[in-house]
């Protein structure tokens, strides 16, 4: 039986679904009621208990539609591996279509990234400037720090909301060795503080920032916790190995060649309803070149389905953008 899954893998949006996700273990409840941050490992004992999918799913594919549920119900993130064009990526965002969960917040790792990147931005040069020049909305405007105060993607995945946040962060393995000790904490506490508004609660306990998303939000006492445990997809090319800590924290997941069915979704979650259907010839091409062993990202085929559809009527025009765009990586510069 599947009727526990909450995302099936369909690619039809039902905002509903998520409201039928139960309660999150004692240990993973983050509105400070009853919590207790001793979280067991996850095994595949676990995994097994959740369920089972229906018998119709090829098995590939009913270990992923397990683990990505078991994620949501454990309220624990997904580290996803795989090869180029498996769709490691996209599965955050077929998830928050399917859920309808919203804009997917994307952190992008580099050498160079740091937690603090993700967490919040705070902006001190601008604060000094406006306040040499006395700039800005009114008197003292810069005394007002929310202002210069910006959440990353991270922050704004942990702000209090009843529905949980879709996040990416893309290919951690390329992050400097200290990143993965350093995301520890927060993935298990779903905290975080912000020491430039922590240090000035007794004169000013509220503070109007601004989140990844562009909007603004108050923060109280200058502590970020969430209600609702974000979905969390970590990406990894297999780069380097991760500490066994970040390792426990996370429900593995290794994608395989993408299937039909999981492409369908895809394209659904960017295009829209039907739009697989309208694109069938594109993704069987697709499909038959990755059974083939071509590295075809699946992005390349989203972007022949975006242009295509811009060529109008002109199937011979369609033709070439195709061919342009699916030649597989490995003959792109040949």
């Amino acid at each position: 039986m599947d009727d526990w899954l909450i995302y099936r893998g369909a690619g039809d949006p039902d905002p509903d679904r998520i409201t039928r996700l139960p309660a999150a273990p004692a240990w993973r409840r983050f509105d400070g009621e009853g919590a207790s941050h001793e979280a067991p490992p996850v095994d595949s004992t676990t995994l097994r208990r959740l369920g089972e999918c229906g018998d119709g799913a090829p098995q590939h594919e009913a270990r992923t539609l397990q683990t990505v549920n078991a994620a949501l119900y454990l309220r624990r993130p997904l580290l996803v591996t795989g090869e180029p064009g498996a769709g490691k990526s996209t599965l955050a965002h077929a998830v928050a279509h399917e859920l309808a969960l919203g804009r997917v917040l994307q952190w992008p790792v580099v050498s160079r990234t740091t937690l603090a990147d993700g967490l919040y931005q705070y902006d001190a040069i601008g604060r000094l400037q406006d306040a040499q020049l006395g700039t800005g909305p009114g008197a003292g405007a810069h005394d007002d720090i929310g202002r210069y105060i910006r959440l990353g993607p991270l922050g704004t995945a942990l702000l209090a909301t009843d529905r949980p946040r879709v996040l990416l962060i893309d290919e951690l393995d390329k992050s400097d060795i200290d990143l993965p000790n350093d995301l520890l904490y927060v993935l298990e506490e779903g905290d975080f503080t912000i020491p430039e508004l922590e240090r000035i609660t007794d004169r000013q306990p509220e503070a109007t920032v601004l989140t990844d998303d562009g909007t603004r939000v108050v923060v109280r006492g200058g502590r970020v916790r969430c209600r609702a445990f974000p979905f969390i997809v970590i990406t990894s090319n297999g780069e380097r190995d991760f500490p066994p800590a970040l390792l426990r924290r996370c429900l593995p997941l290794e994608l395989g060649r993408p299937t039909d069915g999981r492409i369908a979704a895809l394209v659904q979650a960017h295009f829209g309803a039907g739009e697989d259907e309208r694109n069938a010839e594109l993704i069987d091409r697709f499909l038959e070149g990755t059974a083939q062993g071509d590295l075809l990202p699946a992005d390349q085929l989203l972007n022949a389905i975006f242009l295509t559809q811009q060529a109008g009527s002109s199937a011979a025009v369609r033709q070439q953008l195709a061919e342009l765009l699916m030649r597989p990586i490995d003959q792109q510069h040949r």
